[in-house]
Order: structure tokens, then C-alpha cells, then sequence
């Protein structure tokens, strides 16, 4: 029986480690990692929400991915990626964690576990970067392109992490009531965490994710929240990080940088627009790729995307066959956001809530990246799928 345990638990950590940090086909595993770790846990079967509880998702999962990758970009080695992460992530809620409260709780632990492991490489990587990047090479069994960073090869990749696990945390410390002190701490951390991640996006994701609970949770309370958090913020950024953080690798020194360079986001998305007025029904529609549309554009050089996933997407489906598969996409997650809203005080859906609004600020962190649910990102995917699992188990 302890064998068995200690192997489940083992090929759980390794598949959630996988999932979480985008683990494909390296070098050391030459067929799909995620399929060598999910499919034997199959045979741990426990009972399943119903013979299939996806069908529909799955459905709509398809068709969209062919659509956005096979058509649009005839990208046919990335639809079977996604289509094969997306897969694996299905059968592992359906059937393995299934009904039980434990294996969910475990999945759950073991995921925001790995996410933290991922928040203290990035701080040490600051100070021992000569160190760490070795060991995030070989633990990611790829070559770093960016540093400091935690478990990612960009930065870029690691702002969904560090949205993910700080508004998970923090969401997750409120909901449970812990006193004002261990609050202050969490939300210490997170401030830390996203000041140190240089990820401007995951900044704002995480504000507006906090922001909506707060003012959700305390009703009209959370002005005085608000300020509150604001102002200890201020108070942790000029006492604790300015003067002993690293003062060259953080969000504000990046963000200075980025100022004195005229390519920025909001000209990519203003270029973007421009091309989607272009071709008001869809990339596939005209018979054409993201690459055909930008050739020799100076915004767009080697064809470099908007960075914003869903205006990416509208611009390949267009407007009609595009929005009406990510609204069937999120119809259920939406309903709920309502149905949670409603009970957000209770403790007993302190997990589903945090997961909500973590997937919240991950969701606002697409609109400026390209990493997103249907792209198969390993966090997003993870709280898609584990809130979809977690409100048959608790709501």
C-alpha cells in the first residue's frame, strides 16, 4: 500500500510538472511527457463525474484548434501538441481525480507547490544567477533564453505563472479567514514575487484579479481595502525592496527601459486592429496566414504577433465563428463566476474560488502574450480544466 501511494503521488507531482512548466518532447523523452505520466494513473481509475464529463469542451476544443492551427497557420506539429496536452488534462480530472475530495486537494497542493518552487528559483536567480540558470536548463532540458526567471525559458512564460500562484495564494488566505498578520505576509510575497518576476502584465493582471474579489468580497468595505493594500504596497516598495532588491532586474527599472522604445504593445495591437479591418471575416476565410499579412510590415518584423491571444485569435476566425466559440469555450466558467459570486463567503469553496480568480488574472495576462488556453499553457489549461473538476466536487 505505501508503494502504491508513493507511486501515485509520484506520477502525479511528475505529470502536474509537466503541465505546469509546458514539458513536451525533450531530449530525455522522445514520445510526448505528459502521455508517460497521465496514462498510467488511468489504471488508479477512481470514479469519474460521469462516463465522460468533457464532451463538450472537447468538442469545442477541437474544432477550434484545427481552425486557429491547421487552417490558419498549418501549423499541424502544434495541434498535435495542444491537442495531446489538452487530452491528457482531460482524462487525468475525469477519471483520476474524479469525485474524490482528497485527490483533488492533492492535485491542487502539488500544482501551487511547484508554482512557488518556480517563485523562489526566480528570487535566488537574482543574487546566484550563475547558479541557477544551469539548474533551470536542466530542469526544463532546454537552453535559458531569459534571466532571472524561474521554471521558464522566458520571462514572458513565467508572468503566467507568477498571475497564477499569486492571486491564488492571496484569494485563497482571505477566503479561509486566516488572521491579519499571515495576510500581510501572503500579500508581502506576492508584491515581492511580481515586483522581482519583471512581468509588467502579471502586475496588472494580478491587480485587477484582486481587485474584483476585494471589491466583491467586502462589498463596500473594499474602497477601504483597497486603499489599505495600496498604501502597504507603497510602504513594502520604498522601506523593503527599493533600496535592498536587486535594483537592476525588477518591474520598474523594465518598465523605464521599455519607455525609451517606441515598440510597444499598444502599437502592436493598434497594427493588429488594422489588419483585422483588413480582413474583417477572418485570416481563413481570404486564404491567408498571420505571415502573408504582415510581409514587410515595419511594426511587424519577422512577422512578430500583436501579443494578444484573443485579438490573435478574432483575427484568424473573425468576429462571428470567433467569439462564438471562445463564449461556448467559457460558457460554463462563467456560470460559475455567478454561481460562486454568490457564496463567496463560505469557506467550504475557498479553493474553487482562489482557482476562479486565478484563472481571472491569467486570462487578463493573454491580452498582452500569446500563451493561452487554446495555445495550451500549462497554468491556464490547469485552472481551466481543475475549476470545471472542482465545482462538481464542492458547488
Amino acid at each position: 500500500m505505501l508503494f502504491k501511494n508513493l507511486l501515485v503521488i509520484s506520477l502525479m507531482a511528475m505529470y502536474l510538472y509537466t503541465l505546469a512548466f509546458g514539458l513536451f518532447m525533450t531530449s530525455f523523452f522522445r514520445i510526448p511527457a505528459p502521455v508517460i505520466f497521465c496514462l498510467p494513473l488511468m489504471f488508479f481509475y477512481n470514479v469519474p463525474v460521469q462516463r465522460f464529463a468533457y464532451r463538450t469542451e472537447t468538442v469545442l476544443f477541437t474544432i477550434a484548434l484545427i481552425l486557429y492551427y491547421f487552417i490558419g497557420q498549418n501549423d499541424f506539429k502544434y495541434l498535435f501538441l495542444c491537442i495531446t496536452t489538452i487530452g491528457m488534462c482531460t482524462l487525468y480530472f475525469n477519471y483520476f481525480v474524479g469525485f474524490s475530495k482528497f485527490r483533488f486537494k492533492l492535485t491542487v497542493i502539488i500544482f501551487f507547490a511547484l508554482l512557488f518552487f518556480s517563485m523562489i528559483l526566480m528570487v535566488l536567480d537574482h543574487s546566484y544567477q550563475s547558479i541557477i540558470d544551469p539548474i533551470r536548463s536542466i530542469l526544463l532540458d532546454e537552453p535559458i533564453k531569459q534571466s532571472p526567471s524561474g521554471l521558464a525559458i522566458t520571462q514572458f512564460a513565467f508572468g503566467y505563472q507568477v498571475a497564477a500562484f499569486t492571486a491564488f495564494i492571496l484569494v485563497l488566505t482571505i477566503t479561509l479567514r486566516y488572521n491579519l498578520l499571515i495576510i500581510f505576509i501572503v500579500f508581502l510575497a506576492c508584491v515581492a514575487f511580481i515586483y522581482l518576476g519583471m512581468n509588467r502584465s502579471a502586475l496588472v493582471s494580478f491587480a485587477v484579479s484582486i481587485t474584483v474579489f476585494i471589491f466583491i468580497y467586502y462589498w463596500y468595505k473594499g474602497v477601504l481595502v483597497i486603499g489599505i493594500a495600496f498604501a502597504a504596497g507603497f510602504l513594502i516598495y520604498t522601506y523593503a525592496l527599493k533600496n535592498n532588491a536587486d535594483q537592476k532586474n525588477n518591474i520598474l527599472a523594465k518598465n523605464q527601459a521599455k519607455e525609451a522604445n517606441d515598440f510597444n504593445r499598444l502599437t502592436l495591437a493598434s497594427e493588429n486592429l488594422a489588419i483585422y479591418s483588413n480582413y474583417p471575416f477572418g485570416l481563413v476565410f481570404y486564404g491567408k496566414d498571420w505571415q502573408d499579412v504582415t510581409y514587410r510590415n515595419p511594426v511587424f518584423p519577422d512577422s512578430l504577433s500583436s501579443h494578444n491571444a484573443y485579438l490573435m485569435f478574432l483575427t484568424y476566425l473573425g468576429p462571428f465563428l470567433g467569439l462564438g466559440l471562445l463564449g461556448a469555450i467559457y460558457y460554463r466558467i462563467n456560470k460559475l463566476y455567478w454561481i460562486t459570486f454568490k457564496h463567496i463567503k463560505l469557506k467550504s469553496n475557498a479553493i474553487v474560488i482562489a482557482l476562479l480568480f486565478s484563472l481571472l488574472a491569467v486570462s487578463f495576462n493573454a491580452l498582452s502574450h500569446t500563451g493561452w488556453l487554446l495555445n495550451a499553457d500549462g497554468p491556464t489549461l490547469f485552472l481551466y480544466y481543475s475549476i470545471l473538476q472542482g465545482s462538481k466536487i464542492y458547488l
